[in-house]
Parts: C-alpha cells; sequence; structure tokens
C-alpha cells in the first residue's frame, strides 16, 4: 500500500489528537480519499487540509469536486465522512445504497467504532461521487 505524506504539519497534529482507535479508522478513510483521488481520472491533485479543525480533502482543480471532512461527532464511538449540505450526494447515495451506511441527513456518513470497518468498496464509490461532484453535474445529461 502506497503511503501519503501529510501535505501540511497541521493536519497530521490533527489526526495525532484523536484516540488510538479513532485515529485508525479515521487514517483508513483518509489513505482511501488520497488512493481513490489518484485512481480518479477527472479529480488530478488534492488539497489536505483543515477546515473547522478537521481534516479536509478538496480537489485543486476548480468546480470539480466538493470538499470532503473527516471527524468524530457529538456521540461517543461515532465518526463520520462529512460533505458540502447542499449537494445532493448523500441523497443520491442512500437512494442507491440505502442499507449501506448510517446516513445523517444531507451532510455524512455515519460509522461506529463498535463496529466493523465501513466496505470499503462502497465507500470509494461515495468519494469518487464527492471528488467530481460539480465535474458530473456539468456533463450534458447529469443533474
Amino acid at each position: 500500500m502506497k503511503q501519503y505524506d501529510f501535505q501540511d504539519l497541521s493536519v497530521a497534529a490533527a489526526y495525532k489528537s484523536f484516540s488510538g482507535e479513532l485515529r485508525g479508522r479515521l487514517m483508513a478513510l483518509r489513505q482511501l480519499i488520497l488512493e481513490t483521488a489518484e485512481k480518479t481520472e477527472d479529480v488530478g491533485a488534492i488539497e489536505e487540509t483543515l477546515k473547522w479543525g478537521v481534516p479536509a480533502y478538496l480537489p485543486i482543480g476548480p468546480k470539480s469536486g466538493t470538499t470532503i471532512r473527516l471527524a468524530p461527532t457529538k456521540e461517543d464511538q461515532q465518526y463520520g465522512l462529512f460533505v458540502h449540505c447542499q449537494t445532493s450526494l448523500i441523497k443520491d447515495f442512500k437512494a442507491m445504497h440505502p442499507r449501506a451506511f448510517t446516513y445523517s441527513g444531507s451532510r455524512a456518513l455515519l460509522f461506529d467504532l463498535t463496529e466493523d470497518a465501513p466496505d470499503a468498496e462502497l465507500l470509494a464509490e461515495f468519494i469518487e461521487n464527492a471528488l467530481t461532484y460539480h465535474t458530473r453535474k456539468s456533463r450534458p445529461g447529469s443533474r
């Protein structure tokens, strides 16, 4: 598996601030985001930064995708993959895969530390949709 160095030391520090199990789960999501971005034709380079104090990932190309944030939730033992709430990403993915994840409104996929890690293949599909959100919307025949 390819190792991805941190582009921003403040992001590395944010990961270090998470508890061991949570850190491991969020680092696995980070790995999947960066791998998916690398494999996806329309994505290109990804900016790794902090938004609202948590790790965030956004394609550098203008209007290509939407930001993905990784963070613990207010609920104990829960963490999530968050997207902009004004996108249709959560609604669309939930329509295709209603039982795949725990969905939180139009903002997040939620995961529980007491359960198995989420399905990586489905998660990669969601991540690809987020990283190409604006590109896909601008194509003829798209929503």
